[in-house]
């Protein structure tokens, strides 16, 4: 004689929610034309709210790489020259010959692989039939990635070109427009005039600048050559500041070291000022709080408008099916399975269409019209998709559907058999 035994507690309880949505997903089928076009709205809630949360992240980096361009990466220190703050001569001392060596040596010394030499120069180029004024920018290579220095043509310094005969130079856009924008796989040629003339190679333009005030960036090995014996390389000397990004965990202990070793260095009653520099130098208020502000407000918008639709729909439909759920109750349902199944029903639908959502806006944002459009605007690293949007939209997807079905599926439970087949 064979023994019936009884399904354990885990068991019923795995047979019961798959039960529950297995009968969502029929009840689904049946209805699939008023589900369907209750989810379209649910659906480009979804599509607006997740495409809302990628669009910031793409706000905020732009917002960001400006940030980057002016004031540099974080953590930028800043390194000055020597100076004497005890010295009463109306003269500034002559800065120690070394300096530039000691601060080589102690970005070696505390392995930072990112700096540069940052000077300003006044030169010289025959434009508009004279002799205009050219502000000249003596900086390294890595320079560029510091600042994320942007280009509208040509490219960055190469590694070749701090031994070039003839120096590289990047020049403005009004001021390569001012030349006739010429194609720069020519190598089209300006003269540089310090204290000798110097024909430089244009192999990069930056976008903007004012027309008959140009501007032009090169290495400052290559200007130091043009300049050697002048007074412009006295200048040059007088005017270098020394740039670091190193990371922001460790940027006050690098600020206090280096600071210190350069002042030894430096001699008797010398100093030497570390700062840093970028826009998050100073531990004020997020400047990018703002637009999270305005951008959780209008995701929030787009989330409760969606929901109250649903709901509305929902309570609407639910009148309904008074008579189904009670002749379903009549014939053994639970309340717990009713509670369960409209409330699934909601959930099952609003996920699938959180799915098409989610889907829609990544389709939307990594078109390849839309990268390049956002390169073209300047972004250089344009954002990922990002993982939390995405779970953001699904996230919602389910809420919203267990908010549009809770009301529902109380209102279902409370309802009496008897009474509901009489409805």
């Amino acid at each position: 004689m064979t023994r019936e035994t009884t399904p354990g507690l885990p068991m019923r309880a795995v047979t019961f929610v798959v039960g529950a949505v297995i009968e969502a997903w029929s009840e689904f089928r049946s209805h699939r034309a008023r589900v369907f076009m209750s989810l379209i709205g649910v659906g480009l809630a979804v599509l607006a709210l997740t495409s809302v949360a990628a669009v910031s992240g793409v706000a905020q980096q732009a917002i960001t790489e400006s940030f980057e361009r002016q004031s540099g990466r974080p953590a930028l220190l800043s390194i000055g020259n020597p100076y004497q703050p005890e010295s009463t001569a109306v003269v500034p001392p002559a800065i120690p010959d070394d300096f530039g060596d000691e601060v080589a040596q102690e970005m070696r010394r505390y392995d930072i692989r990112w700096w540069s030499r940052n000077a300003n120069i006044q030169a010289e180029t025959p434009l508009y039939g004279a002799s205009t004024y050219v502000s000249l920018q003596a900086v390294d290579r890595d320079y560029g990635t510091m600042h994320r220095v942007r280009l509208a043509e040509g490219s960055w310094f190469g590694p070749n070109d701090r031994d070039r005969l003839a120096p590289a130079v990047i020049i403005d856009a009004a001021f390569w427009k001012d030349l006739g924008s010429p194609d720069l796989r020519t190598h089209p040629t300006i003269t540089l005039t310090t204290s000798a003339a110097t024909t430089a190679v244009v192999i990069g333009v930056t976008p903007g600048g004012y027309a008959g005030s140009p501007s032009a960036i090169m290495l400052t090995d290559a200007v130091q050559r043009i300049v050697t014996g002048t007074t412009a390389a006295t200048d040059l000397s007088s005017n270098t500041q020394y740039e670091a990004w190193v990371p922001p965990s460790s940027s006050r202990a690098l600020t206090r070291h280096i600071s210190s070793d350069l002042t030894k260095a430096a001699g008797d009653g010398w100093q030497v000022d570390v700062n840093r520099q970028d826009y998050k130098a100073f531990g004020g208020p997020d400047p990018l709080l703002l637009l999270r502000i305005v951008v959780g407000g209008a995701a929030g918008l787009i989330l409760v408008l969606g929901a109250l639709g649903l709901v509305n729909i929902s309570l609407v439909t639910i009148r309904t099916r008074v008579r189904e759920i009670g002749i379903r109750r009549s014939f053994g349902a639970t309340a717990a399975r009713v509670f369960v199944a409209i409330m699934l029903e909601s959930v099952v639908a609003t996920t699938a269409a959180g799915f098409a959502g989610v889907a829609l806006s990544i389709l939307a944002l990594k078109n390849p019209l839309v990268t390049d459009w956002l390169h073209d605007r300047g972004i250089v690293d344009v954002p990922g998709f990002p993982l939390s949007a995405s779970l953001l939209g699904l996230a919602v997807a389910v809420a919203v559907g267990a908010l549009a079905g809770l009301l529902p599926a109380i209102i279902a439970v409370r309802v009496r058999p008897i009474d509901a087949i009489r409805f």
